[in-house]
């Protein structure tokens, strides 16, 4: 659910406003909010020092400590990782302008512009000209060698005398000496990765501080919000007042609270304005709580009077993915990789996110059990064919617009149910019977099933499309809700035709990803020669549980963020609810 929040307005004597701020940090309970925003913003120090130390940790998080441990302070030595980072961004774009350097004067093989010049000093001429191979034998000079071959049965030819040739065909061009040659471009390409190996191996030695730097981060951290929380208040040289949000079930509690510490502070509590819009507290069930690190990776928050959607969506995401990726051996590999190396996958993308996958991993071996699909073959006949057959593709066609069909239709009638007693939430019931009947006409034109007027179809559109024209506009004036029924009747009917359609995803990527492993299958044993053949499995299976993986954020998550939120009238437009409090671990400070 979505925690109920209750505005608070608190006033005390400035004398004591650090005894008020330190309090009100201990309960952890209040979402203060700035009074004048363009003063609630930190020191120009403080916004250099935290990002520094941020992407530092961030950067050598990653990498195992060697070498001796530096003896610098923690800020410097962040600053010198950003240096670092920054330097070898410029080697490395350097290096790869080096590579194509050398590509471009590849036929120019290992010849030294400096001997050349030599040559050209002590009055020997070296030139070369590109020509057609026929006419080469026409080139008359002391010394003329064919020195590289061509496209196009087109050569270079090596030019040398004590003047110019005596004769060149038309056909000859100069080709002018390069601005650099090989020898040179290895020696820096040599010297810019000695320095990349020598920073790397710094930043391993600076690893040796990651310790620190997190705690010097997590202090600062600390630091910044209490300097925010001091700056988003009100004060004069008596009072010192602020407000914010906190959850309606823990503001009774506030003033004794505040009293109890010996602070005497106005505790004024309101409940949210229409036009007010409180931070958003999503409590799921414990149960559900795995989605919860989906939505901290796509970055996105309901608002505080949408819905929570985390039991749908936890519902919804494992199975789609699993349609997805459609393998019970891709399953057991992803069970069995997060399973092990839980301790270090946690870290990396957080408690919940992990827990999801997991459950992913589980969803998808069911599934895969049901088609009898273990790294591409079928060791017994499946209740659910996939695979090329017209059958399958029919079968799985019907089963992604059934599932999307209900999909949708739950978020329209969820929708209506929030809008009851108001006579909107007819239009919501409408749309949901209109999905049923717009259900039939998907099935009609893509897999030829039968509509007319002695199957339900047509009556569900007529009596889902009478509801949402009527009541899509509520009011006393029929002839309004008539006309703005009408006006926005059509394009909402094609949405709910394209929606229902955007399920066949979960047939056709599904059906990719079996052809792929399969397809894998049979390159592998065609190879005859068992390492070949292990070299290929697993590379092949792991692209193709990979690819999976990226399905599961490029379609289901799209299904439920696009056609599922739409559908539910989501818009997302919240901002999470974040408490002045000591967030930061303890340890993390020790």
């Amino acid at each position: 659910m979505i925690v109920p929040m209750q505005k608070v307005h608190l006033v005390a004597r400035s004398a004591d406003r650090q005894q008020l701020l330190d309090t009100l940090r201990e309960l952890g309970v209040v979402h203060i909010m700035p009074a004048d925003p363009a003063k609630a913003t930190l020191d120009e120090a403080t916004q250099r020092r935290l990002p520094v130390l941020s992407q530092a940790v961030q950067i050598l998080s990653g990498m195992q400590p060697s070498g001796p441990v530096p003896t610098v302070p923690q800020e410097q030595a962040a600053q010198e990782v950003l240096d670092i980072q920054r330097r070898s961004a410029e080697a490395r774009s350097r290096l790869a302008a080096l590579y194509h350097q050398l590509e471009q004067i590849i036929l120019w093989g290992e010849v030294r512009l400096s001997e050349l010049a030599a040559l050209q000093e002590a009055g020997l001429k070296v030139q070369i000209y590109a020509m057609p191979a026929r006419v080469v034998s026409e080139v008359r000079a002391e010394c003329v060698e064919v020195v590289a071959q061509l496209p196009g049965r087109r050569v270079w030819v090596a030019v040398a005398g004590h003047g110019d040739p005596e004769h060149l065909p038309p056909e000859a061009e100069l080709v002018p000496w390069p601005s650099r040659d090989a020898p040179s471009i290895r020696a820096e390409a040599a010297q810019i990765d000695a320095a990349l190996h020598q920073d790397m191996d710094r930043l391993h030695q600076l690893a040796h501080l990651v310790p620190q730097m997190q705690k010097a981060l997590a202090e600062l951290e600390l630091e910044a919000e209490y300097s925010l929380a001091e700056r988003s208040a009100w004060e004069d040289e008596h009072l010192f007042a602020l407000w914010g949000w906190l959850p309606a079930e823990q503001a009774p509690q506030l003033a004794e609270q505040l009293a109890r510490r010996g602070i005497l502070a106005a505790v004024q509590l309101q409940e949210p304005a229409p036009d007010e819009e409180p931070p958003t507290l999503v409590r799921p069930p414990a149960w559900a709580r795995p989605i919860e690190g989906l939505f901290q990776i796509l970055g996105v928050t309901p608002g505080y009077r949408e819905c929570d959607v985390s039991v749908p969506f936890l519902i919804a995401i494992p199975l789609f993915t699993a349609m997805l990726i459609g393998d019970a051996g891709y399953g057991m590999v992803l069970v069995a990789a997060l399973s092990l190396g839980y301790r270090r996958v946690v870290p990396l993308f957080g408690k919940q996110f992990v827990h999801l996958l997991l459950l992913v991993g589980a969803v998808t071996i069911l599934w895969g059990s049901l088609t009898a699909s273990f790294f591409g073959l079928n060791p017994y006949p499946p209740l659910i064919p996939v695979d090329l057959s017209e059958e399958s593709r029919r079968l799985m066609t019907n089963i992604s617009f059934t599932i999307g069909v209900i999909h949708l239709s739950l978020a329209q009638f969820w929708q209506g149910v929030r809008l009851f007693p108001h006579l909107s939430f007819l239009n919501k019931l409408g749309w949901g019977i209109f999905l049923w009947g717009m259900y039939g006409v998907v099935r009609m034109f893509v897999l030829g099933y039968p509509m007319h007027w002695a199957t339900p179809w047509p009556y569900l559109l007529l009596t889902g499309g009478i509801l949402a024209i009527l009541f899509a506009s509520p009011s006393r004036n029929l002839l309004k809700m008539l006309v703005l029924g009408l006006a926005q009747f059509p394009f909402s009917m094609i949405s709910t035709f394209s929606d229902i359609i955007s399920y066949v995803r979960l047939m056709a990527v599904g059906l990719a990803g079996s052809v792929l492993a399969v397809s894998f299958n049979t390159m592998a044993l065609a190879i005859g020669f068992w390492p070949l053949i292990l070299l290929v499995l697993v590379a092949g299976h792991g692209l193709n549980l990979g690819l999976a993986l990226i399905a599961m954020f490029a379609h289901a998550v799209r299904l439920n963020m696009l056609e599922f939120s739409n559908n539910l009238g989501m818009q997302w437009s919240g901002y999470p609810y974040r408490p002045f409090s000591y967030h930061v671990s303890k340890e993390a400070l020790e």
